[in-house]
């Protein structure tokens, strides 16, 4: 099956792979990987916060993983920004469906191939 959002992909692998390595990052995406462990693995990244945000929204928007549980056809992320005033840092995510509201940590990505 052909990846809907090849780039999007390519950048999460490679995320996974400059911080756990490649035999890991390979286990994380068969297996899946939750969103925290993904916005940890892109917040260490030499790349500015809203890069990494950007990245995650847009593998998270590809089509090309499968998400548990299963939220969809309606979700969408909410931004757990620095508590400073005017900051425009994000810290986390959540993922917000019809009937609640998913921590980082709750939800694990698996790459369908």
């Amino acid at each position: 099956m052909p990846l809907k959002d090849p780039d999007a992909v390519a950048a999460i692998v490679s995320t996974l792979r400059r911080v756990h390595g490649d035999n890991i990052a390979r286990v994380l995406l068969a297996d899946g990987v939750s969103l925290a462990a993904l916005i940890d693995a892109a917040f260490s990244l030499p790349i500015r916060n809203s890069d990494a945000v950007r990245m995650i929204a847009r593998a998270l928007d590809s089509g090309d993983f499968s998400f548990t549980p299963d939220i969809r056809p309606l979700w969408r992320v909410r931004y757990i920004y620095e508590d400073r005033p005017a900051s425009m840092r994000v810290l986390d995510m959540e993922i917000l469906t019809p009937d609640r509201t998913f921590a980082s940590t709750e939800i694990s990505l698996r790459l369908s191939v």
